[in-house]
């Protein structure tokens, strides 16, 4: 059974940085497609990147150049590193991870099938 949990959360000031990490258990990081997708009061969720069982992230355009994603699979461990934090980026933000399917990560992120309970981080 897999769980993940979030930690790292918190308050910074615009421009500021923050990491936030995710914990997998019941299983292994490697062979997953992992991500993280936020949600703000009001909004959408909305993915924020991901990465595939190969090391390749993908971003979306808001967050590129700024926010970086990496996975430790010794530690079974996914880590979202925040740089030049914005205002516009406070949000709950939640780890997920899928399976694979045909080698291929093809659900959208905020669809994937195991999610954390989400850690928040507000900008100001």
């Amino acid at each position: 059974h897999v769980q993940l949990v979030e930690s790292g959360g918190g308050s910074v000031q615009a421009g500021g940085s923050l990491r936030v990490s995710c914990a997998l258990s019941g299983d292994t990081t490697s062979g997953y497609c992992m991500g993280w997708f936020r949600q703000a009061p009001g909004k959408e969720r909305e993915k924020v990147a991901s990465i595939d069982s190969v090391g390749s992230t993908s971003y979306t355009d808001s967050v590129k150049g700024r926010l970086t994603i990496s996975n430790d699979n010794a530690k079974n461990t996914l880590y979202l590193h925040m740089d030049s934090l914005k205002p516009e980026d406070t949000a709950m933000y939640y780890c997920v991870a899928d399976r694979p399917f045909n080698g291929y990560c093809s659900r959208p992120v905020v669809d994937f099938a195991y999610r954390g309970q989400g850690t928040q981080v507000t900008v100001s």
